[in-house]
């Protein structure tokens, strides 16, 4: 089934569009709360791009091809208008593309102005600067769907041999996120500051905190792809408690199983308590798809990996968002594996934790499953893993100071094998970043070296409390099923020190269920 069909089964709130050769699913509006709720649109765009990144050509040839893309975007606008939209969020490198060197991105970026200098409206001063060509067809687009539009280009800013930072070339080159206002006015713009692996841009000197604002849903934030696993800017715009939405375009390659593209961005507005807007490339050959817009509570996304066209997504999006944390319910609290989960933690004898580390000992819960502990490679790290045999049991497995716990009962046993994983370390492949991770994962097989393989379907069904003595506050819940479905969490929190999930009942086989820590300090 794919992504679009399997949205529409999942919510039955949807109606299906097709216009000017793309899909749009939107979320049936109930007018009566429309005070309360804004309508916002993300467009994962299947780019055209240009044949050859390595070749040079000239700042024609480079509008030519933009302009082909930026006709895609317009369409989409138009559409998005007719439906209400009040914001409309567009991919990392849609517009321009990827893959290129410095001197051949150089004809694909336009001049930008810092809008903190200097207002401008380059739909209405299209004059006013050179070398603004994308600017303006931007800014037209925002006046014409009478929306906030959110977009990612290219941009170029000259600089002197005195200033220490400007490179040989004289000019800093940046991916760049911009905002227009519904009237068209440049409202801000944020320059990626993550770049992964782009030798044709420049790191920022400094952050951009970029937060905006808007008459419709108050504070935005902004940021770009590879940003989201970091705490600048991501973390640190969130200390703001004004703001609760952020857009977010990316061009995020999945890797199965614990950072799908639509794995982290659910994952992180749980985490965070607010809306993501995130809209994804679309290339499906490179393992680029996922785009949603996500509340704590909910997420309309699109994942397909068979269909080659463009998909709008739209939506109606709380003004303020509710929380998964603290959900409890009497209910919860009278349920038998809740209370188990409950007595465990408190009796917990295995790890403690001090001042600097924690300690475990190796001994073992008199009900507490016998299971052999392998290794095996998941995301390129090397996790400590136990098998999860039986309709039911606890187990626990540890690397360094964390201690990973899985608390389950399964209806049905089917003809797969589950492990549940730890790592404690640094991730060094595509990055480098401090990881903590507990993770419930389906293998690629039977043997225990195909657990961590990228899978996407499953049968296995599971009730489950998972948690783990973690050293980081920044854990992010990744809960995903057969078919690149999203699951909402029962319960996702802390409890006596330990970082927890909870989950009954899902509407399918599980492929992953983790919690994913950060350790931003040691990166």
């Amino acid at each position: 089934m794919s992504g679009a069909s399997r949205q529409l089964a999942l919510f039955l709130c949807g109606c299906y569009v097709v216009a000017l050769g793309v899909h749009a699913t939107e979320p049936r509006v109930a007018d009566h709360h429309e005070a309360e709720h804004y309508m916002a649109a993300v467009y994962e765009h299947q780019s055209i791009l240009t044949p050859d990144p390595l070749a040079v050509m000239s700042r024609k040839q480079a509008l030519q091809l933009m302009n082909q893309n930026l006709d895609i975007y317009e369409q989409q606008v138009m559409i998005a208008a007719q439906k209400g939209v009040q914001i409309i969020v567009f991919p990392e490198d849609g517009i321009h593309g990827f893959n290129f060197t410095r001197t051949s991105v150089y004809p694909f970026l336009d001049f930008m102005p810092s809008p903190r200098l200097v207002r401008w409206n380059p739909c209405l001063e299209p004059h006013r600067f050179t070398d603004t060509e994308v600017l303006q067809r931007l800014s037209c687009m925002a006046i014409k769907g009478d929306m906030f539009l959110v977009a990612n280009l290219g941009t170029k800013q000259p600089c002197h041999s005195n200033d220490p930072g400007c490179p040989n070339d004289r000019r800093y080159q940046f991916n760049t996120n911009v905002v227009f206002s519904n009237n068209g006015t440049l409202v801000d713009r944020y320059r990626k500051h993550n770049l992964y692996f782009e030798a044709a841009f420049d790191t920022p000197v400094e952050v951009d905190h970029i937060i905006f604002d808007t008459p419709f849903a108050g504070k935005f934030g902004i940021f770009t792809c590879f940003d989201i696993l970091f705490f600048d800017p991501a973390i640190r715009l969130l200390r703001d408690s004004e703001v609760k939405h952020v857009v977010y375009p990316t061009a995020w390659m999945n890797q199965l199983p614990l950072l799908a593209a639509i794995q982290i961005q659910r994952a992180f507005a749980i985490a965070f308590g607010i809306n993501l807007l995130a809209a994804n490339i679309h290339h499906s050959s490179l393992g680029m798809t996922g785009s949603g817009i996500h509340s704590p509570l909910k997420s309309f996304w699109h994942h397909d990996m068979e269909d080659s066209r463009g998909h709008l997504l739209i939506a109606q999006v709380a003004k303020n968002p509710l929380g998964l944390t603290g959900t409890e319910t009497a209910t919860d609290k009278m349920d038998p594996s809740h209370s188990k989960f409950l007595e465990l933690l408190a009796g917990d004898p295995y790890c403690e934790k001090d001042a600097q580390e924690v300690h475990c000992d190796g001994a073992t819960k008199g009900d507490m499953n016998a299971a052999p502990t392998f290794h095996s490679e998941m995301m390129y790290d090397n996790f400590t893993l136990v098998p999860v045999w039986g309709k039911e049991g606890y187990l626990r497995v540890c690397a360094n100071g964390l201690c990973c716990y899985l608390l389950y009962r399964r209806p049905t046993l089917s003809n797969e094998l589950y492990a549940l994983g730890v790592f404690d370390g640094l991730h060094t492949v595509h990055g480098t970043y401090y990881v903590q991770a507990c993770a419930l994962v389906k293998c690629g097989g039977l043997g225990f070296d195909t657990c961590g393989q990228e899978i996407t379907e499953a049968t296995g069904r599971f009730e489950f409390h998972l948690w783990g003595n973690f050293s980081t506050s920044y854990i992010f819940p990744l809960l995903l099923t057969s078919g690149m479905t999203l699951e909402t969490p029962d319960q996702f929190g802390w409890e006596s020190d330990h970082s927890f999930l909870r989950k009954r009942g899902l509407s399918s086989g599980l492929v992953t269920a983790a919690l994913y820590g950060r350790l931003y300090e040691r990166d």
